[in-house]
């Protein structure tokens, strides 16, 4: 038993160390004067003033955050709505088909999400003049791309949520809406809460899907990297992801350090 703990031990640091070592290597180049990354000379934080300098970095970091938040928010509306709408209906049918047709996106590959709703959005452009490839594309697709993670983490919370207080409801007289925005929204906050942040991330990190939808002035973060990389690395990408993984980083000690309190409390 003891082998078997000390040889699991050892995995687990090898994996730790695989996922974690390049982290350190990217902080540890963006503080080096080299303009060759992975050649430590001495400490300078000039690549960070290149960062804040440079407004093509700025403004894809804003755009990616917009993206993220919009699509998040679709997301978890959209995904509250799919749950709770496959957990009250008495349809089988229905409701069998709603929940195939929202786990859909997660079987698909991405590369076929982006080149469909492409496709879609070129035939409604030359039909209506309506959406050109931009920020509204990007958003559409992150939803579609998220929404399937949102309400699996709703509809998982929903299973264990007494559905009385609802029928309750019903029983005394009140319509869909007001119980769904009274009743089942108030309950469903926490999945929500959490889902909206997995469809954050999920935004946030997408390269493919906005790859294919993007259009002019609407360049996200992970494409304006990415095609900096076709060109050569340079030590400022590295300063910018020591800043967003520092962000991070002071978001989880946060996140800790309040959900300690609350089980103090």
């Amino acid at each position: 038993m003891k082998k078997l703990s000390k040889l699991l031990f050892t995995f687990l640091v090898f994996g730790y160390a695989f996922l974690y070592i390049p982290l350190v290597f990217i902080v540890v180049s963006a503080f080096s004067d080299s303009e060759i990354p992975g050649i430590w000379t001495h400490f300078s934080l000039k690549w960070f003033k290149i960062v804040f300098e440079d407004k093509s970095f700025l403004k894809s970091a804003l755009s990616s955050i917009e993206i993220a938040i919009l699509s998040a928010s679709g997301s978890v509306l959209l995904g509250m709505m799919a749950a709770s709408a496959t957990s009250s209906v008495e349809n089988y049918m229905f409701r069998n088909s709603l929940r195939k047709l929202v786990i859909i996106p997660l079987v698909l590959p991405e590369i076929v999400i982006g080149f469909s709703l492409l496709l879609l959005f070129i035939a409604m452009e030359k039909m209506f003049g309506f959406p050109k490839r931009g920020m509204l594309t990007v958003m559409i697709g992150h939803v579609m791309l998220s929404i399937t993670y949102v309400y699996r983490n709703i509809k998982s919370y929903i299973i264990s949520v007494d559905r009385s207080i609802s029928d309750a409801a019903q029983d005394l007289g009140a319509r869909s809406i007001p119980i769904f925005l009274h009743i089942k929204v108030p309950i469903f906050l926490k999945p929500a809460v959490s889902g909206w942040l997995l469809a954050f991330t999920l935004s946030l990190d997408d390269l493919v899907v906005a790859s294919f939808l993007t259009g002019p002035g609407s360049t996200t973060l992970p494409l304006l990297i990415f095609s900096n990389i076709k060109i050569g690395i340079t030590p400022a990408i590295n300063a910018f992801a020591t800043l967003f993984m520092g962000l991070v980083a002071v978001c989880v000690i946060c996140g800790f350090f309040k959900s300690r309190k609350r089980r103090d409390r």
